[in-house]
């Protein structure tokens, strides 16, 4: 446990925020009560107690931090300057930085892009990201690289004038020890993924009334794992999206084949009749053990048979995700995952380092699993990139996420000409993306006229499956309220 006892309570949030960056995988708390402000213009809401109140216990540590003079600046310019100064503060203490410095958003590659879209050069966007934030050099060229790619993919498609749509199947085979999404085993939900189709098909129908004369650029198929469906389930969904949907203009329709052991041939043939072009097998690692430890239900063998079925199909736009950072996974088993992945020779590979969400049951029984170890280090990284490179993918996509193994990244390499346009998409929220499906979250992009700004707004589905079966009206009108 880190306890962080500060003098200006406005500023508790970007603490916990830094120091959880430092400390991926230990509770942060306070060391006293504090008032919950964030008001930094308004000392007189703060907790007058500065005195640290908890006991410490053996393996406990204490964080003191002392906020800047903030006078006269902004609440934004007061928030960054805190940020700098705890985080050369732990610099110091513990000796290293961070690969991303004291950046803590999820898009470093939407701040590059803006920048260039803005027309600062390269050199200002590297003193932005270097010495502002103090990444590494190799982190600022990674934001660089993939904001050119993705300004060079977006800038072919009018993005104001279409939109994307997501369909979300939330069952599994099983739930990997590290899920976090809205995902559930098939078998508990068996007797009710007919209505759940149902009521999806229901909502897919009047979404594509909503959307009447809107170009749809792209699809795809999330989840969970789409093809945990039935050959004729996966068919009754993709015939009502042909029907209902005018996809002579759409760019690419993408359906995550995700795990190995809901692979086969009848689903992948109900796949190619319908002309869907992109899938990803995600193997996650090619290591057997990790696969029994996390919970995958299938063996290094069943990713490899699923991957030749499907390239044998005629599938040439094959994605691989990895994760990093696994349980009980260092250097010897990630260099046998990208060799095995290398002699595949995907189109696209994904790459993840492991972020550990409060949802997931490695957090919910991290006692059970303390004795683990996570590692991630900038040598797994550059083992990584450089089978990207013996691949010949580049990277086109990236964002980070909280609690991050090693505090890196996630990056998506493809070839170029493979790209997956909605990955860009959704990261960069340049277009209004209509999602249907237990646990969707539309986000409707329109232009400020003021200052040209996004305005995105956001409607969310219910998570749980009997919910959404049951409110299914209540879902397509939230969206018709908000589409008007």
């Amino acid at each position: 446990m880190i306890y962080i006892n500060i003098d200006d309570d406005a500023f508790y949030d970007d603490a916990v925020t830094i120091v959880r960056s430092f400390y991926p995988r230990v509770d942060v708390k306070p060391a006293r009560p504090i008032s919950g402000t964030s008001d930094i213009n308004n000392p007189a809401t703060f907790n007058p107690i500065k005195e640290v109140t908890v006991t410490l216990n053996e393996g406990d540590r204490l964080i003191e931090i002392e906020a800047p003079d903030v006078t006269g600046l902004s609440k934004a310019d007061a928030h960054e300057k805190f940020k700098v100064k705890l985080y050369k503060q732990l610099e110091q203490k513990e000796g290293r930085g961070l690969p991303w410095g004291n950046m803590t958003g999820v898009r470093p590659s939407k701040i590059a892009y803006q920048m260039i879209v803005d027309g600062k050069s390269e050199e200002e966007i590297i003193r932005f990201f270097t010495k502002e934030h103090f990444t590494t050099l190799e982190k600022a060229r990674l934001a660089i690289d993939v904001a050119k790619k993705e300004i060079s993919l977006v800038s072919k498609i009018d993005v104001k004038n279409g939109y994307s749509l997501y369909i979300g199947i939330p069952f599994c085979p099983s739930i990997c020890l590290y899920c976090s999404f809205s995902a559930y085993a098939y078998k508990a939900y068996e007797d009710r993924v007919e209505q759940y189709v149902d009521a999806l098909i229901k909502e897919i129908s009047e979404v594509s009334k909503m959307m009447d004369g809107k170009r749809l650029d792209t699809v795809y198929f999330g989840g969970g794992t789409p093809t945990t469906l039935t050959p004729d389930q996966l068919d009754r969904i993709l015939t009502c999206l042909e029907e209902k949907f005018d996809l002579e203009n759409a760019i690419e329709l993408t359906v995550e084949a995700g795990r190995p052991d809901s692979i086969t041939r009848e689903k992948l043939q109900v796949l190619k009749n319908h002309n869907v072009e992109r899938i990803s097998i995600n193997p996650q690692t090619m290591n057997q053990e990790t696969l029994d430890l996390i919970g995958r239900k299938h063996s290094v063998e069943d990713i490899k048979k699923a991957y030749e079925l499907a390239s044998e199909m005629g599938f040439d736009n094959i994605n691989m995700d990895i994760i990093l950072g696994l349980p009980g996974e260092g250097p010897d088993e990630v260099a046998n995952t990208v060799n095995t992945i290398k002699d595949m020779k995907p189109a696209s590979l994904t790459v993840h380092s492991l972020a550990i969400k409060r949802s997931s049951r490695l957090n919910i029984y991290r006692d059970r699993y303390k004795n683990l170890d996570f590692k991630n280090t900038e040598s797994i990284i550059k083992m990584t990139e450089e089978c990207a490179k013996d691949l010949k993918v580049e990277p086109y996509y990236m964002y980070r996420q909280k609690n991050m193994a090693g505090n890196f990244e996630n990056v998506g390499y493809a070839i170029p000409g493979k790209e997956c346009i909605y990955n860009i998409l959704i990261m960069e929220e340049v277009q209004s993306i209509i999602a249907c499906g237990a646990g969707a979250s539309t986000k409707i992009v329109r232009t400020n006229e003021k200052d040209g700004s996004s305005i995105i707004t956001r409607v969310e589905n219910v998570k749980n499956v009997d919910e959404y079966i049951n409110r299914i009206d209540e879902m397509i009108e939230r969206k018709r309220k908000e589409l008007k």
